[in-house]
């Protein structure tokens, strides 16, 4: 049994951890924290785990991990590192779902999250967690740097196309849309009921937080990509859909493979349980995958202007967040990768 505290439970990716890991034969959840509601009935606040979950939240201090194997820091940016060194000292593993070892360059990260890295000697041993990506690395990690919603969609939306050269790689667009619970559980004007309803709206247009860690990525696959990233706030509660664009490298009436970008997706992921490549002509809808781990694409081509378009869609909150660090701790115990993560998504 693998005792699990989870740091900072009272946002939507920390209730969300809670509501998958209830359900995890292999898990006893030891401790979940938060300073403000010390003492308080985890339950009282999130009346969908009465009967579930019987912990009260507990102020956070590394005293209080020590008899976990693993913590989950669902906590904001610049949390996880202050704790980090002494908790894997511990010998307790960690699994980050902020941004705080997601970027190697510690000047860039520094420059994007306007603060001072308080470990950077962790980054490089940091294992970024998308596991379509670093299977057999996150097997062996003590230390996971979840990926961004948005990171997670985009980059397995492009990596079948840069693995096999198919597109130019200085020529994506990733237009995105994202649920307004990616904003958070603190109050927000920008995303009150009445602010978000009934509008569609681009923010971060000038450079998002997500763009260098996308870049890293990409770049790991083809030293030459780079893109445009434009995210905007959909008036829904839950889901990512990007679309992404970009130029290829063959002309339909060539020789190239114009006709097998659809074998080409489906054989790049014929082994990943959950990603969906769907039928050629498809257009995934977010809400197919409310609530799930999956990840469903669709893959065009556009003969007149020669360009691919990718269609992916994500739960933000799961395969976009809670979901993917359950998936990461499922390899890093060596377990059923989809213990916990079997659900389908929720309709209507």
């Amino acid at each position: 049994m693998i005792k699990v505290g989870i740091v900072g439970g009272t946002g939507y990716t920390g209730v969300e951890l809670m509501r998958l890991l209830a359900v995890h034969a292999d898990v006893k959840l030891e401790v979940i924290t938060s300073r403000s509601l010390d003492g308080t009935p985890v339950a009282d606040v999130f009346p969908n785990l009465r009967g579930v979950i019987d912990l009260a939240f507990s102020a956070p201090s590394t005293d209080a991990y020590k008899n976990c194997d693993l913590v989950f820091f669902a906590t904001p940016n610049a949390i996880a590192m202050t704790q980090a060194e002494e908790i894997l000292e511990s010998g307790i593993k960690l699994i980050d779902l902020a941004a705080d070892f997601r970027i190697k360059d510690i000047p860039t990260w520094e420059q994007w999250y306007g603060t001072q890295h308080a470990c950077p000697g962790l980054v490089e041993e940091a294992v970024y967690g998308l596991p379509e990506m670093n299977r057999d690395a996150i097997r062996s990690a003590r230390l996971v740097a979840n990926p961004g919603c948005y990171p997670t969609a985009v980059v397995l939306a492009l990596l079948p196309l840069l693995a096999n050269k198919l597109v130019d790689p200085k020529t994506i667009i990733a237009d995105c849309k994202s649920g307004a619970s990616g904003a958070g559980r603190n109050a927000n004007t920008a995303t009150l009921f009445c602010e978000v309803t009934e509008s569609v709206n681009a923010y971060a247009v000038s450079g998002h937080r997500h763009l260098p860690e996308i870049r890293q990525v990409l770049q790991l696959v083809d030293a030459n990509a780079d893109l445009v990233f434009t995210p905007h706030l959909m008036p829904i509660i839950r889901g990512i859909h990007a679309t992404v664009y970009a130029d290829a490298t063959f002309y339909a009436d060539a020789t190239g493979p114009a006709d097998k970008l659809q074998q080409v997706f489906e054989d790049y992921y014929s082994d990943e349980i959950f990603v969906d490549v769907m039928p050629a002509g498809s257009h995934p809808q977010t809400r197919s995958v409310k609530g799930s781990n999956h990840c469903r694409i669709a893959v065009h081509y556009l003969e007149r202007s020669n360009k691919i378009v990718i269609l992916s869609v994500i739960d933000n909150l799961v395969k976009g967040a809670a979901g993917q660090a359950i998936q990461n701790m499922n390899l890093m115990f060596g377990i059923d990768e989809q213990s916990a993560l079997q659900a389908p998504g929720m309709l209507p």
